[in-house]
């Protein structure tokens, strides 16, 4: 019972210093040029239908974990809404990590889906990472592993959409060993 007070409390802590940021004006601003600057991306802005961008996504864990961030859906360069993100996990997991998050929906279809009010991905999902680093996951599908050089490289990760929405990571921090198994869900709430 003592572990999971502490897991719990473990996970209020780095999500709180994950999700504190006193420069909210350009925060939105500011991570859409990070990932404008990526080779990977960049065919996206100029095709998608819209996006939503999670400037900061927070993302702890100690056996039980969970991810929580907050966002804003942008549709013609224009704010439509704003959305939040919610993860609950369980498995080996120790740690916590921020990380900034954009979804880009290549139709009206894929954008009225995830504006519908609450949104979840399919296991099948998946998102590139921008950044340098190693990822793993397991799902209900299978486990998957992989690796991206990052943009400092040059060398970027080819991404398509699946049903509809292309999901790329960008890491800002921290360190998470995890083999967990849970799914991102979405809700969001028009301007």
């Amino acid at each position: 019972m003592k572990t999971y007070r502490f897991s719990i409390m473990l996970i209020m802590v780095m999500l709180a210093l994950a999700l504190s940021n006193p420069a909210q004006a350009d925060k939105f601003t500011d991570t859409i040029d990070i990932y404008k600057k990526s080779g990977s991306v960049q065919p996206f802005f100029e095709g998608a239908y819209g996006y939503a961008v999670f400037p900061t996504i927070g993302k702890a864990g100690f056996g039980i974990g969970g991810s929580y961030g907050t966002g804003q859906v942008y549709q013609g360069g224009k704010v439509t809404g704003e959305t939040s993100l919610i993860k609950a996990t369980i498995g080996f997991q120790v740690g916590g990590q921020a990380f900034s998050e954009m979804i880009f929906f290549e139709d009206k279809r894929a954008y009225d889906e995830f504006t519908s009010g609450n949104f979840e991905f399919d296991a099948a999902a998946s998102a590139v990472a921008i950044t340098a680093g190693v990822q793993a996951s397991a799902g209900t599908q299978g486990a998957s592993a992989g690796a991206s050089a990052g943009p400092a490289t040059g060398k970027q990760v080819k991404a398509s959409y699946h049903k509809g929405m292309a999901v790329f990571v960008h890491t800002k921090g921290g360190l998470m060993y995890e083999a967990t198994i849970g799914g991102q869900k979405f809700s969001f709430k028009a301007k």
